[in-house]
């Protein structure tokens, strides 16, 4: 079972207004929005998480993670903490939920050997950034998100801790408190350790820490490296919200992306495509395919079409165009989908109903793995609550 510790946080100082510096995960952040965020305020994280420039951005941005540290901005806890993270929201079914949580640093294991876990494949990311991000400044800025399959953990979260500040944005309450009390540490690294750690979302940046604790073995920041900053709350149907990310088809037309499918799937119209829609998805276990138009279909398994074939829409779709020239990317959100299809950017869209817990679950439980970008974790967590300095130990 995988290690789950304590460290000493670096945060942000008493006293600082989280909104203006507090950003959201690297990974979802536009030019634009970036732009926005750095002009927010000059110690806003995207200026050290988001470097920009030429080959020697990293080693600025490291740099000025440094001064923020000597001038006050950061400061480093006194001794190791568990941080608890609080999320409060409506999701879009209207259901209020509440998400509990907690950074510390979660053991980095080599591939199958068991403890923690991925869900689904990956596609293939050619960029180093983070690896070398990480290796100018020795630090984890963006935690992992893993999931706790040993029940527990959320009962040891129940008890708040010492607040160290909040937030709202976008509809969303985020709040942090820190815990360094020995004995509820210990019970809390006790209640991951018991079972496997599922990664919910940051696969990508879990085996950049892989190849980080491989280059630092053998110097000082070895046994630091054996860990990684992450996130991780119980895998618990009342805390777990989960959207679909839809599929973008380029290479071929439309009307052959029709065809194609229509090898596995009935067609039958369907109302213009929102959040309607996507309801009556789920009623009538149906996909659907969009056009250019905005026209929609819905798309309805034909009998034994997909017998063996996991009931995943994701397994579904690389069954029925397998054999298809249709080449796939992905998009979380309706209104970005149908925007990809106005602007030529996608000459078709299958829109796909979100995956189900029961689903998540097995896939931990019995090895397996789902297809690339099968699920959507939100709200998303928030970059720079807490940074994991390895010089900290």
């Amino acid at each position: 079972m995988p290690r789950f510790e304590p460290f000493a946080a670096l945060r942000y100082a008493p006293g600082t207004d989280l909104d203006a510096v507090i950003a959201p995960p690297y990974d979802v952040l536009s030019d634009i929005d970036v732009d926005a965020l750095q002009a927010r305020d000059a110690h806003n994280i995207v200026h050290v998480d988001v470097p920009r420039g030429g080959p020697q951005r990293y080693t600025a941005a490291a740099r000025r993670l440094q001064d923020w540290i000597a001038e006050g901005v950061l400061v480093a806890d006194e001794q190791p903490s568990f941080t608890v993270y609080r999320m409060g929201f409506t999701d879009e079914s209207g259901v209020r939920r509440a998400v509990a949580g907690v950074f510390g640093a979660l053991e980095v294991v080599d591939v199958d050997a068991g403890g923690v876990l991925p869900h689904e494949r990956t596609t293939k990311k050619a960029s180093t950034d983070r690896l070398d991000l990480t290796r100018a400044t020795g630090c984890n800025l963006s935690p992992v998100w893993g999931l706790a399959l040993a029940s527990g953990l959320t009962a040891e979260l129940q008890e708040p801790g010492e607040p160290m500040g909040s937030l709202q944005v976008d509809g969303v309450e985020h709040s942090v408190e820190r815990i360094v009390d020995p004995q509820r540490v210990a019970r809390i690294s006790a209640a991951v350790g018991a079972d496997d750690v599922l990664i919910a979302d940051g696969h990508h940046r879990y085996g950049i820490s892989r190849i980080y604790r491989d280059e630092q073995r053998g110097t000082p920041l070895a046994a630091a490296a054996e860990l990684t900053l992450a996130f991780v709350q119980e895998l618990t149907p009342e805390q777990l919200s989960i959207d679909a990310i839809h599929r973008l088809y380029t290479g071929v037309t439309h009307e052959q992306v029709r065809a194609d499918l229509s090898e596995c799937f009935d067609l039958a119209p369907a109302p213009r495509p929102d959040a309607e829609l996507l309801q009556k998805m789920r009623q009538r276990g149906a996909l659907a395919l969009v056009g250019p138009d905005g026209s929609a279909h819905y798309l309805i398994p034909k009998p034994r079409a997909f017998d063996g074939v996991r009931s995943l829409d994701g397994a579904w779709l690389e069954h029925a165009l397998a054999n298809s020239a249709a080449q796939v990317s992905y998009q979380h959100g309706v209104p970005e989908v149908l925007e990809a299809l106005r602007g030529g950017a996608a000459q078709a869209a299958v829109l796909i109903r979100p995956t189900s817990i029961t689903e998540i679950e097995r896939t931990a439980r019995e090895g397996l793995l789902m297809p690339p970008k099968s699920t959507f974790f939100t709200p998303k967590l928030r970059t720079g609550l807490v940074i994991r300095d390895l010089r900290l130990g």
